[in-house]
């Protein structure tokens, strides 16, 4: 009997935690919206994959904030502008992730550091707003999960792997009280072939 009181008393408490630090996901209908300019990033990369991601994020981090802290990306955007980028994936066995600081130019990348320009397409835009600042992680997995599994087969659009997969974009608003993240997903309409970079000059 008192086995069981105590396992129940830890379900109580877990369940507690997860509705006050994580909750329910919010399912929100995206922005569809076309991005015209390139943005340039400055930062690191790691190839990581679904069962190394938690932790190669948080290494990656590491590292970025070191770089950060001695000042090596010059030309930061005004206001401040940080991406998170998932690309060149191979189903979900691994992909490329990259963060760092958006920048005006690339004309200077430091020895050791990676430049990456977000290409202007067609970009689905999903709020992500964790409850906590321990939950950011596990909010982003779960917003992916439902965008790529429950959103996009039931939309007008499918993911366009051609130009990128999926970026973080994080302002001021993700350093407020109740922080705010957008997430782009890049996409287009269901039964294109291809994307506009695969027409030739003067389609259209």
């Amino acid at each position: 009997m008192t086995v069981i009181i105590v396992l129940c008393s830890i379900i109580l408490v877990a369940g507690l935690l997860f509705y006050f630090l994580i909750g329910p996901l919010e399912k929100s209908k995206p922005e569809i919206i076309t991005l015209k300019e390139p943005i340039k990033m400055i930062g690191v990369s790691t190839r990581t994959g679904m069962k190394t991601i938690f932790k190669d994020a948080a290494n990656l981090g590491q590292k970025y904030k070191q770089i950060k802290d001695q000042g090596l990306i010059q030309n930061r955007k005004v206001p401040w502008g940080f991406v998170a980028i998932s690309k060149n994936f191979q189903g979900t066995e691994s992909w490329d992730y990259l963060m760092g600081n958006v920048v005006s130019t690339l004309d200077y990348v430091p020895a050791g550091l990676e430049c990456f320009e977000i290409p202007p397409s067609t970009y689905a835009v999903f709020p992500i707003r964790p409850k906590s600042k321990f939950s950011w992680g596990i909010t982003i997995g779960q917003t992916k999960k439902y965008i790529y599994t429950e959103w996009l087969p039931n939309s007008n659009y499918e993911a366009d792997p051609s130009i990128l997969g999926d970026f973080e974009y994080h302002d001021e608003r993700s350093l407020a009280q109740k922080p705010v993240i957008d997430l782009y997903v890049a996409i287009k309409e269901k039964g294109l072939t291809g994307s506009w970079r695969d027409l030739p000059p003067n389609a259209g």
